[in-house]
């Protein structure tokens, strides 16, 4: 695929890899900065994207990558290199109405879940990816995948309040 091309198409991509780089990251200005060295990662490496693949695959990868890169940094900079997704008010909202307060109320039952369960949940239920495609994306097995979204329901579910009966849709 030609640079130009690329370029193009992850413009496309951008509010997508933004709201998976906010499930990562957990916050706005470091999603915002992952965003950003994934898509120049990927135009600097443009000719190494193969074809057949999807780029929306192939851009997550990137972005989960250089989150795993980011935070390996920070861990040697700075200690942690986290904030914790109570402190944070990106993602919160301040409407009134009652849909503005239940997405608020299921994005910080996301953001509160352990690490590993926050990336699945993201990938597979809003973004629409197959368990395969998001054990690929995240490299690692599917059986890990299903794994983590059966414990990421069940969590999600307990801390909406909501009693389940067989799943969660």
């Amino acid at each position: 695929m030609r640079q130009s091309d690329l370029q193009r198409e992850v413009i496309t991509l951008l509010p997508r890899l933004r709201r998976f780089a906010r499930s990562l990251a957990q916050n706005l200005p470091d999603a915002d900065d992952l965003v950003q060295e994934a898509c120049v990662h990927a135009i600097a490496r443009a000719d190494r994207f193969q074809a057949g693949r999807r780029l929306d695959s192939w851009m997550f990868t990137i972005l989960r990558n250089e989150w795993i890169s980011s935070r390996r940094k920070a861990v040697v900079r700075q200690g942690s290199g986290t904030v914790d997704a109570a402190e944070t008010t990106e993602l919160q909202h301040v409407d009134d109405g009652a849909a503005h307060l239940a997405a608020g109320q299921v994005t910080d039952a996301i953001l509160a879940l352990p690490e590993g369960l926050t990336a699945v949940i993201v990938l597979v239920s809003i973004e629409g990816y197959s368990y395969r495609e998001a054990a690929e994306i995240l490299d690692i097995p599917p059986g890990t995948v299903m794994s983590r979204m059966s414990r990421a329901r069940q969590l999600l579910a307990a801390g909406l309040g909501i009693a389940r009966e067989g799943t969660m849709p």
